[in-house]
């Protein structure tokens, strides 16, 4: 006699003799076929009930021809319904939580850029240097709790003292790139800002080139011509324009597209690769001390102007702290959508959200906007979308 184990409740014995009805079963390579008929059901003890009988069902069959089994043969399993249930739930829930990452970064990023346009334009706290050296102190002292304490991601340590040099680098052009970034502010608006930010991709590819000769398929540059194309016409319509506010936030976004590079260079082998939390938790203390001091330099007295400040309104206190803070969240929310959705995702998502900010910046700020500046803009979008669309293609 033979046993057959089934994922149900229903146990299936092989013999030779009875009435003969008949089964099928199938695994996808091999068809099997046996007769088949009811025999009253056992207790494998005396104390089972008359439900546990049930589910000890015993079906006599033998080899044969295939007939259609009943429709709830075998039985339904409890067990297999509440774990798909749980995996719906658990679908579900997870949506929810990559929406509220992507809600939580398009928030941080659009919030940490129209606060540092207030401050520096709207209330007149004209510090760029001092305002991101907040954002970094604030990066330090978060970002070690997340990582040693929270153990948000598992922390990596520098392994050689090469390696420290190769960070210092990246961090001091990460330093520049947000302090350019943050002074272009007091003269720029928001909406001019992002049009000249969206141009990352071009100079992006001129230092890949000039550093690494690497070359791209010509489709790819052929897709950044409409990129600074764009900016140059938003440029000829910009209400707002301001020559040196323009050539900083030029040269806040080279700088940016530079650290890029390096970081792909510097730190390319795996012992040396760090997860962008990792990097941001040592690169943030050392722009700090990069950036000490150039502010007590180039912006005297700033601690004590501060102070001063916030005995008049004691909100620039709290405007300070909670711009740091989001500076930071920034950063968590940064790498935490990367984590949670795809690298097409992160494209679309990224290249929208330049998008939803000048909007809610003209909304907020009030700020002149032109037709033709607008189109600029919105040519130096689409070839941005276009010049990802290669990249990705060229992958």
């Amino acid at each position: 006699m033979a046993r057959i184990a089934l994922m149900a409740p229903l146990t299936v014995v092989t013999t030779g003799r009875g009435t003969p009805q008949q089964v099928s079963y199938s695994n996808g390579r091999n068809r099997v076929s046996w007769r088949m008929e009811r025999v009253p059901w056992f207790a494998s003890s005396n104390s089972e009930s008359e439900g546990d009988r049930m589910k000890n069902l015993v079906v006599k069959i033998s080899e044969g021809g295939a007939i259609p089994l009943p429709h709830d043969w075998p039985p339904p399993q409890k067990g297999s319904e509440d774990q798909i249930e749980d995996l719906k739930k658990m679908k579900g829930s997870n949506r929810f939580f990559t929406v509220g990452l992507v809600a939580a970064w398009y928030s941080s990023n659009i919030g940490v850029l129209l606060l540092n346009k207030y401050l520096l334009s709207n209330y007149g706290f004209k510090y760029p240097i001092f305002l991101t050296m907040c954002h970094m102190t604030a990066c330090s002292l978060l970002s070690y709790v997340a990582i040693a304490w929270m153990k948000v991601v598992p922390l990596q340590t520098i392994r050689s003292r090469v390696q420290f040099f190769k960070i210092s680098a990246l961090s001091l052009v990460f330093c520049v790139s947000v302090v350019f970034g943050n002074i272009s502010l007091r003269y720029l608006p928001v909406s001019f800002n992002q049009a000249i930010g969206a141009t990352t991709p071009f100079f992006t590819a001129v230092f890949a080139y000039l550093m690494t000769f690497k070359r791209e398929a010509w489709l790819t540059y052929l897709t950044l011509v409409p990129v600074v194309t764009g900016v140059i016409i938003a440029s000829g319509g910009e209400p707002s324009f301001h020559l040196f506010g323009f050539i900083i936030c030029v040269a806040a976004t080279a700088a940016r597209a530079l650290k890029s590079v390096l970081q792909g260079i510097l730190l390319s082998s795996e012992g040396e690769k760090l997860n962008s939390m990792n990097l941001l938790l040592y690169m943030a203390p050392m722009a700090v001390v990069f950036l000490l001091p150039a502010t007590l330099l180039m912006e005297e007295n700033v601690v004590g102007i501060t102070l001063a400040l916030a005995r008049d309104d004691v909100k620039i206190i709290w405007y300070l702290l909670f711009n740091s803070s989001l500076a930071y969240f920034v950063n968590l929310t940064n790498f935490l959508v990367t984590k949670h959705t795809s690298a097409l995702t992160l494209q679309v998502l990224g290249n929208a959200k330049g998008a939803v900010a000048v909007v809610v910046s003209i909304l907020i700020f009030r700020n002149p906007v032109s037709v033709t500046g607008m189109m600029g803009y919105t040519l130096t979008v689409f070839g941005v979308i276009l010049y990802s669309e290669v990249k990705k293609r060229s992958k």
